[in-house]
């Protein structure tokens, strides 16, 4: 037998070989390790996606054995199954208000719409590959996520709701367990899963926010596409940051891993190459949600015609990829972030109702397929197809600027009554602060008269919500009581607030019929008692018998009908009810007396 001994001339030769050894012996225990741990997903050979019950035991599992994974219940869902939160950190500190001061905080959020399974999947083995050391450690970022959000949604497991997806073979349904959209829910939180899901954001308070999903709609050569939060609504340096960097580095780091990206196509029954427009994110939709707190979001849509095995790769891919550029970029986040927050409580005007901006474009290099236009066998009428045999890479137009058409000054609080209680179990949820008036009292406030608004004609998520609200402001004595609350602006949740609180924003409270009782009158009169009443108002008020006159004068339907022309009347007397109308949130403006209310920080 030949022996090595360590002499000066053989001892590079020893440690080489030892180092070969112990490499290779480490490489055989990661993947032996790695292959103790597949999912039920990679079980199938990527063909299936893992039930409820695989997903959660597969999770405590990985807790079990790994000291750099935990895994908590918390709160409720419409199901009867809580919630999970499940973290990773290499240091083993699971204590948000610890890790949060010196590290970013990474949620991603799996199964809203559990039939789009694929970040299911895809997360599980990305903390699978972590834990493991497959994947490694970040320094500075931790990772959490919810591993199926819509459990009911999961629990009703079928291979059909998803008509038009290529994969897995069985999966859930969109609808939670009382069938409401999830993705509707994050500002009206009809649901369980919706009041939890503010307990763990607030919990986690993430700076970078991630929703995976799959697409509908057009066909295209990308498996990926991606859709983050709208950069002028989010606004200011993050609005930047997320427009200028984030995006741009998730599709170089992409590229790198040979996988084509694009902005999520929102368009249906017509070729994408024609031009489409960036998702608008409404505080109802996950991304939209957190914008609200100055996180930093985006939904992942892969393309449902996409086998499902390529769909999963390219979530892990991306997710991975976003690990990557937030390890390294930690520090600029959350600068860009705290400072943000600090700005927040001191907002002069907000803006709404955002609109596509015309004037600014993005060019695409967009990959699709030539559209074609056949005869329908079933109808007989002109249908789409798009021929795979024909890709094509072509310059669309992008419209993926906005602008708002509504501007308001802030104010400097505002002030619920107590009644109400429906809209503080809400504020409680997302820990906004107020306080209690400590006595009945009268206080000349802005008030809202809602002076237009239109209606669905068909249910919506639960409700028949209301649209193009608009407001008449004016000042206004209002009284007090004991109870009541005064809300300020000047905290972390002001955005929150103006989105919720103001009647014309998109996903106000109003919007969503928190306060339809107000839009019904209670008490009315009758004619013949109120002829005389109406007649001796106009005789003592000669401007409204002017306008009276030439109201009968121009409209022809209003002169020709005598209620009409008596309603017009009582709704500008004295006797008309003040609550009809009347929105019953009340606004303290900033500088005036009643703002004295508001205790100082």
């Amino acid at each position: 037998m030949q022996v090595l001994y360590k002499t000066k001339s053989n001892y590079k030769l020893f440690a080489f070989i030892s180092a070969l050894t112990l490499f290779i012996s480490c490489e055989t225990i990661t993947q032996d390790t790695i292959a103790s741990y597949e999912t039920y997903y990679e079980l199938s050979d990527g063909t299936e996606t893992a039930t409820y019950q695989q997903t959660i035991d597969f999770y405590i599992r990985l807790a079990k054995d790994f000291p750099e994974i935990n895994i908590q219940t918390i709160g409720e869902t419409d199901s009867g199954y809580p919630l999970h939160l499940v973290t990773f950190n290499p240091d083993g500190d699971f204590n948000f208000d610890h890790i949060r001061a010196d590290k970013a905080i990474i949620l991603i959020n799996n199964g809203i719409h559990p039939g789009e399974s694929d970040g299911i999947d895809a997360t599980m083995m990305l903390f699978r590959d972590l834990a493991t050391t497959k994947l490694k450690h970040p320094k500075n970022v931790i990772l959490a996520t919810i591993p199926i959000y819509n459990i009911g949604g999961a629990l009703y497991r079928n291979s059909n709701t998803r008509a038009n997806q290529n994969g897995p073979e069985a999966y859930g349904f969109r609808g939670n367990a009382k069938n409401y959209d999830l993705n509707r829910d994050f500002v009206k939180m009809d649901t369980k899963n919706a009041k939890t899901f503010t307990q763990i954001f607030h919990l986690v308070k993430p700076d970078v926010f991630i929703d995976n999903h799959v697409s509908n709609g057009a066909d295209y050569q990308y498996a990926l596409t991606h859709l983050f939060t709208q950069h002028n609504k989010l606004g200011g340096k993050l609005g930047e940051y997320l427009h200028q960097e984030l995006h741009p580095k998730l599709e170089k780091s992409l590229e790198e891993k040979a996988w084509d990206i694009t902005p999520y196509v929102n368009v249906f029954n017509r070729p994408p190459e024609l031009g489409f427009t960036q998702f608008m994110d409404h505080p109802r939709y996950s991304t939209g949600y957190t914008t609200l707190w100055n996180t930093l979001g985006m939904m992942v849509e892969t393309h449902m015609l996409k086998p499902y095995k390529q769909r999963v790769e390219g979530t892990y891919a991306l997710m991975e990829s976003m690990v990557g550029i937030v390890e390294k970029d930690y520090k600029t986040i959350k600068k860009i972030r705290n400072k943000t927050q600090e700005q927040m409580v001191d907002l002069q005007e907000y803006y709404f109702n955002w609109q596509v901006d015309t004037s600014q474009t993005t060019t695409l290099e967009f990959k699709g397929f030539e559209a074609e236009q056949l005869e329908s066998e079933i109808t007989g009428f002109p249908r789409l197809k798009y021929n795979r045999d024909q890709p094509f890479t072509r310059e669309t137009v992008y419209h993926n600027y906005f602008k708002p058409s509504d501007t308001i000054t802030v104010p400097a609080a505002y002030v619920i009554p107590q009644s109400w209680k429906n809209i503080v179990e809400r504020l409680d949820a997302n820990q906004i602060q107020y306080t209690e008036v400590t006595e009945d009292m009268e206080l000349l406030l802005e008030t809202y008269t809602i002076s237009s608004y239109e209606t669905r004609d068909n249910p919506y998520e639960g409700h028949y919500p209301h649209y193009n609200s608009q407001v008449d402001k004016r000042l206004d004595n209002v009284q007090l009581r004991e109870g009541d609350l005064i809300v300020p602006t000047n905290q972390l949740g002001a955005r929150y607030l103006l989105e919720t609180l103001e009647p014309q924003a998109d996903d106000s409270f109003f919007n969503w019929n928190f306060f339809d009782t107000v839009l019904q009158q209670k008490e009315g009169f009758s004619p013949y008692v109120f002829e005389d009443v109406a007649l001796k108002i106009l005789q003592k008020d000669s401007v409204l018998r002017k306008n009276f006159l030439i109201k009968k004068e121009l409209d022809e339907d209003f002169a020709q009908n005598w209620y009409a022309q008596l309603d017009w009347v009582f709704q500008r007397s004295k006797y008309r009810e003040k609550p009809y109308l009347r929105y019953p949130i009340f606004r303290i403006a900033k500088d005036s007396k009643a703002a004295t209310l508001i205790p100082k920080e």
